[in-house]
């Protein structure tokens, strides 16, 4: 049973059929949304609710649309759930990330092909041995658009975290110890990436059988700045959300596309 109010709309993102189309682009801030909206033509906001902000328009005559998903596992995949309800199927997720590896520099993007399951949102979908994937046709349309905009781009494994001041902060953790020799594995396997939404999104996605794929802006590298280099911070998500748009614009000119 669908879980939806009165209205006939889902319980939390406050649309129904027809609102949304089969690309959704899911940013975490509700305040990007209308930046991403502007790509779009003729786009208008559907439904504003809680963390939950939705606009759909058109790109090239194909129905897309945006949602936010606030921070965390739990609201991303409330609202991945209720859009499959309404019809959408493939999912780019763009965001931010915190980069792990020495040559992954701010400023650059990061477009997962996994991530590790150290969030708690996942483990209600799928037992824990069973991956975190992205679907590979949304993937490799992310990792075309990238380089067809001379945009750098590493494609690798994420860390999908639950706790953003337990990365930051693990010292002062009581389960600091176990934070850190976690971070120090996730480094030596080559993780590329430190974000919150990843594998909620892509577990949760892969049980209801529907395209997922992530975008991020690395916005920092902790791993330099401990290391002494020079480190700058980049928040401009530009980059990230051209390379969605160019990505679903590859989807849906591939004759593979089903």
């Amino acid at each position: 049973m669908i879980y939806q109010g009165d209205t006939g709309l889902e319980y939390h993102v406050k649309v129904k059929k027809g609102d949304v189309g089969r690309y959704v682009i899911l940013p975490g801030d509700p305040k990007r949304c209308s930046k991403i909206a502007a790509y779009l033509d003729d786009a208008k906001l559907v439904a504003d609710n809680r963390e939950f902000v939705t606009y759909t328009g058109y790109l090239d005559d194909v129905k897309v649309s945006v949602c936010s998903t606030g921070i965390g596992g739990p609201s991303a995949a409330i609202a991945l759930e209720e859009l499959v309800h309404v019809g959408a199927d493939t999912f780019i997720r763009v965001g931010t990330c915190g980069g792990m590896q020495m040559d992954v520099l701010a400023g650059e993007l990061v477009i997962a092909t996994g991530a590790v399951r150290m969030e708690g949102t996942s483990r209600e979908y799928a037992p824990i041995e069973y991956p975190a994937v992205t679907d590979l046709a949304v993937t490799n349309a992310l990792i075309a658009a990238a380089k067809e905009m001379g945009v750098t781009a590493h494609a690798g494994v994420v860390q999908s975290k639950d706790s953003f001041y337990g990365q930051h902060e693990p010292e002062k953790k009581p389960v600091g110890y176990e934070l850190l020799a976690r971070w120090d594995a996730y480094c030596k396997l080559g993780c590329l990436a430190s974000e919150m939404e990843g594998a909620a999104l892509m577990i949760a996605g892969a049980s209801l059988r529907v395209r997922v794929g992530a975008c991020f802006l690395v916005v920092g590298n902790q791993e330099r700045r401990a290391a002494g280099y020079e480190e700058t911070q980049v928040y401009d998500t530009e980059s990230a959300i051209k390379t969605a748009i160019g990505a679903i614009r590859k989807l849906e000119k591939s004759p593979q596309n089903i």
